[in-house]
């Protein structure tokens, strides 16, 4: 398991996304609590010790364990001329037989956003789904409201496909999401947001 985890690595023209490592701690850390009022408006509530090493050290043996037995694909962003940890995005809910799919999450550090690096990022995680893990749908939802998001999905070759009523409880309350898939042989011309 810890050899799948170190050999698994997306390169893109910026950036290095791989799975946490304990030394990530600070950085995150950091990253996260100055934009954490940037965030927690499309987050689910952060727990009372989200920002705490003990916390992130279950986030790092849950990554480690989900890439070995194939349920989620958890990668931070770094960026390539420095290293500075970005974000993460996580293909998770990993789904074999005859659905084949898996479900997108990403966040990124409010100095980074609108700078297209997630674009980068979801690209890479895209292409390694439908290339190495053969899935063949990958989904993705968004609070409505959440125009920089539905907008980098679409650029990114998501297409709306409705709505999901309570779909994620969001800053402690259940709310609606809009649905977005990329399908690896997707046929369907342009499909227009509700």
């Amino acid at each position: 398991m810890l050899g799948l985890r170190r050999k698994l690595r997306l390169d893109t023209e910026r950036m290095v996304l791989r799975p946490p490592m304990h030394s990530d701690f600070n950085p995150w850390c950091a990253l996260r609590r100055d934009s954490e009022v940037f965030l927690t408006r499309w987050e689910p509530s952060w727990a009372e010790d989200h920002l705490t090493r003990r916390a992130f050290t279950n986030r790092v043996y849950w990554a480690n364990r989900a890439i070995g037995n194939g349920s989620a694909v958890p990668l931070f962003l770094l960026r390539r001329s420095d290293d500075m940890l970005l974000g993460a995005i996580t293909l998770d809910n990993i789904r074999r037989g005859p659905a084949q799919a898996g479900t997108l999450g990403y966040w990124i550090g409010e100095p980074f956003a609108r700078q297209g690096y997630m674009r980068e990022a979801i690209e890479a995680m895209v292409h390694y789904a439908f290339d190495r893990l053969d899935l063949s749908r990958i989904e993705a939802a968004c609070l409505p409201e959440n125009q920089a998001s539905r907008g980098l999905l679409e650029k990114s070759g998501f297409k709306y496909e409705g709505v999901a009523q309570s779909y994620l409880q969001i800053d402690g309350r259940w709310r609606t999401h809009v649905l977005y898939a990329q399908l690896r042989l997707d046929r369907r011309g342009r499909t227009d947001a509700g």
